[in-house]
């Protein structure tokens, strides 16, 4: 990886990393900070099991 490649994935992940923060500060204005961590655990689950986050949605 260049140097070049490396400063431009550090900031694509700066980025996803600012979007996660906005995202978490909505979830906790809206519906406190338990239900934050809960929807990031079960993101992060979903994301370890390779579960698809599209059809879970759906079936509940």
């Amino acid at each position: 990886m260049t140097a070049t490649e490396a400063r431009s994935e550090a900031t694509s992940k700066d980025h996803f990393f600012q979007e996660l923060a906005e995202l978490s500060e909505r979830m906790i204005a809206a519906h406190g900070k338990e239900f934050s961590m809960g929807a990031l655990v079960l993101a992060a689950r979903f994301i370890a099991e390779n579960k698809p986050f599209e059809s879970s949605a759906t079936t509940q």
